[in-house]
């Protein structure tokens, strides 16, 4: 197992339990207490998890924290891996898309190098580098200008103003968090006012969100659960948001984290 895989299933097992041990992770990696700690204090530096005396904790978070782009793209491998490819089905040739700011959009992206006419308009700096490097020369890209944020997402006035003049197929949508009452949520205040213009601009809203972002609350709401109409995530999610997203979004796409199997529950 790579560095990168082992460290993504630590930070998958301290999400879960809220805590791991150094001793328990040594022997269930087979690699020593040395690796493990050098494991901690990597995931630690990115300020994904914090140190404690023989382990580690979940760190601690508010409404307003916003973790940077790498430190997000570490997290849940194989289920952004399994969302982002039932995603790409969704996408035709020709059509013109959004893809917001993430790491599980990102992931979408490199699944779209090879569809033919796509244009595609982000406020993400990955996606766009991406489609840039990797694309097709028939694709068109169009990249919104505006404030850089911790995230590598583009955001402000001038990222509303170009988006406001557009209208899209479809747009997929990556959010920080998700509940009930606060629907999809984000930390930047100028990123939720970003993402509702791509909402608006796009005849439909496909939000792309793993198991994880489930009780996850960002100071700003982007849009109520309603407004999705198809909502892609994982199944691992927790059976108590199953039934909360079935009753409110228009569907939900539950994809096994293996990628190999899909199901399918629409509540509208």
């Amino acid at each position: 197992m790579l560095a990168r895989q082992r460290q993504a299933a630590i930070l998958d097992r301290v999400r879960t339990a809220g805590g791991v041990r150094v001793t328990d992770l040594a022997a269930e990696f087979g690699v020593s207490d040395m690796t493990i700690r050098r494991d901690l204090e990597t995931l630690h530096e990115q300020g994904l998890l914090a140190k404690v005396h023989g382990g580690a904790t979940i760190p601690g978070t508010g409404s307003t924290d916003e973790p940077g782009f790498h430190a997000k793209s570490v997290r849940q491998l194989t289920e952004k891996a399994a969302i982002a490819a039932r995603a790409a089905e969704l996408v035709r040739p020709g059509a013109a898309v959004a893809l917001s700011a993430g790491t599980t959009t990102a992931e979408l992206a490199c699944r779209l190098v090879d569809v033919p006419g796509l244009t595609v308009v982000t406020n993400s700096l990955p996606v766009a580098e991406i489609l840039h490097a990797q694309g097709r020369p028939d694709q068109t890209v169009v990249l919104t200008g505006g404030v850089r944020t911790p995230s590598d997402a583009l955001v402000g006035p001038l990222a509303v103003g170009a988006i406001r003049s557009l209208h899209l197929d479809l747009l997929f949508l990556g959010v920080h968090g998700i509940t009930e009452r606060a629907g999809f949520t984000t930390p930047n205040l100028m990123e939720a006012e970003t993402d509702r213009a791509l909402v608006a601009a796009a005849d439909r809203l496909v939000v792309l969100a793993d198991h994880t972002k489930w009780g996850t609350v960002g100071i700003s709401s982007i849009v109520g659960l309603g407004a999705a109409d198809v909502l892609v995530t994982d199944d691992r999610l927790a059976p108590e948001a199953r039934r909360v997203l079935e009753e409110n979004v228009g569907e939900l796409v539950v994809v096994a984290s293996t990628g190999r199997e899909t199901t399918e529950g629409t509540a509208r």
